[in-house]
């Protein structure tokens, strides 16, 4: 499976600008229609705003993503606000929304808490075989949400705005969650400016032993893995380091 990381230097709390580049950056891309599954950023049309007559999502947005899956036959995750719920919305190559999940852990250095509501509940989906846990930019930290999910996915999705500041965070930790759960991860973040605070992108994948398979750094555009992404190398994983069966579920909570 081919899995496409788009990163790029989101226009601040403008939608229609920021549509048009995305299509522009689609476009350009030799691998435009050579892609399984396209990943975007956190609120993607709007950046991480606390506006929310901006980030929530009309109808015209979600017809943008369902366009675009369409067009290039493609299934794609992309963020956006939906009844104050910051989400990761999940579309199938029909256009179809096969997953939603509201962020559950919601920013609160940065107010985020203030103005979006807080999502409950975990999920899962499936594309292509590869059965895969969304996530949302703070989210990364918390691993026991990981860890919850591990012996049903075989894949994790993390979409940010996460800082240049942070961002050595953002890649251990992106590592880390494959390494800890023999599983892939993806994580996809932004470029640019949001006032004050810069992002420097570092969108990237692991496989299940934690090795580097997409690197888009900070470069702006659409970067996808030259391996295969499948199923069937986490379960490789796993049966040849069978870690995962030897947790303690009964230790998680102890204090």
């Amino acid at each position: 499976m081919k899995v496409g990381l788009l990163q790029y230097d989101i226009k601040w709390e403008d939608k229609n600008a920021n549509k048009e580049k995305i299509l522009n950056i689609i476009e350009s891309s030799s691998y435009k229609n050579n892609i399984d599954w396209l990943i975007f950023s956190e609120m993607t049309l709007s950046g991480f705003t606390m506006n929310k007559s901006v980030s929530e999502l009309d109808d015209s947005d979600r017809d943008f993503f369902k366009n675009i899956a369409v067009k290039y036959n493609t299934n794609l995750s992309y963020g956006g606000v939906e009844v104050g719920y910051n989400k990761l919305i999940t579309l199938n190559r029909k256009g179809e929304r096969i997953n939603e999940y509201s962020k559950i852990h919601l920013y609160a250095f940065g107010e985020e808490d203030k103005y979006y509501n807080v999502g409950s509940k975990q999920t899962f989906f499936e594309i292509e075989g590869l059965k895969i846990m969304p996530a949302v930019c703070f989210d990364l930290r918390f691993p026991y949400l990981f860890w919850n999910m591990a012996e049903k996915v075989d894949a994790y999705v993390v979409i940010a705005a996460w800082p240049m500041r942070r961002a050595e965070h953002w890649m251990t930790l992106l590592r880390a969650r494959a390494l800890e759960n023999q599983a892939y991860c993806f994580g996809v973040n932004r470029l640019g400016f949001e006032g004050k605070i810069e992002y420097s992108g570092n969108s990237m994948g692991f496989d299940p032993l934690g090795k580097v398979i997409i690197d888009c750094k900070s470069n702006e555009g659409i970067s996808v893995n030259e391996v295969d992404v499948a199923p069937s190398e986490v379960k490789k994983t796993r049966e040849r380091f069978p870690f995962i069966k030897e947790r303690k579920d009964w230790f998680v909570g102890i204090k």
